[in-house]
């Protein structure tokens, strides 16, 4: 059994997606992002940093083995599972270089642009801009890629489902389609995929449309070095 330490985000959806598409059995642990459960001592013995996603492989040889960072995580799943990274080097960097593009450029742009977009509207004009139009320049890298293939590295594989959450909140991220139809037509493949639509909906009764109080904004948002070592 897998427990995984989960709030329905992109960076959570990621890993629900590919448990759901390797057949791992999985527990769902709440971390309630809005409430600070990321900051408890029990949570900073699993992830230093603070943040969801986490899984705890119950069944790792040697015993329960953490593992934080969704990008590792979907890296030890698709070991584990043997599926969705291939082994040939050509094939395997192929995913894992464009798993990296996201990790470093997509998810990060992503959600800053979200940041400005949707939690501080209205009150940063250039940050706004500046983030909204990288997310719409990585998504045209991606059209560039999708022009000659149905996925990213060839074969579906994890660097799919770690793009997939990012992409499809285009809508609310401020970039149409219009003239990314690779990019749409992946959306369209991702989305007839059962597994991920079973992942996108893990943990769906923990969804909240209510805005963030100012308590919750500093919480999520005023992080300091001294609020982070204060916490050791």
């Amino acid at each position: 059994m897998i427990d995984l330490y989960y709030w329905p985000t992109p960076n959570g959806f990621k890993i629900s997606i590919m448990l759901e598409e390797c057949g791992l059995p999985y527990k769902l642990v709440p971390v309630n992002i809005g409430a600070g459960d990321q900051f408890t001592p029990e949570f900073l013995a699993l992830n230093p940093n603070h943040r969801m996603p986490v899984i705890v492989d119950q069944d790792a040889p040697g015993g329960p083995l953490s593992v934080f960072e969704s990008g590792a995580i979907l890296v030890y799943l698709a070991e584990k599972a043997g599926r969705f990274l291939p082994a040939e080097a050509r094939q395997r960097f192929d995913a894992l270089q464009w798993l990296f593009w996201q990790m470093a450029g997509l998810g990060p742009m992503a959600g800053q642009a979200g940041h400005f977009r949707i939690y501080q509207e209205g009150k940063h004009a250039y940050a706004t801009e500046r983030y909204t139009t990288e997310y719409g320049r990585l998504l045209a890298v991606m059209e560039r890629r999708l022009r000659d293939r149905d996925y990213l590295a060839g074969q579906y594989s994890i660097a799919d489902m770690a793009c997939y959450p990012w992409v499809s909140a285009h809508e609310k991220l401020g970039q149409s389609l219009d003239e990314l139809p690779g990019v749409a037509a992946w959306i369209e493949r991702l989305k007839a995929r059962p597994a991920v639509q079973r992942g996108m909906e893990a943990g769906a009764e923990l969804r909240s449309d209510k805005p963030l109080t100012e308590e919750q904004r500093k919480m999520l948002y005023g992080q300091t070095a001294q609020t982070t070592l204060k916490k050791d």
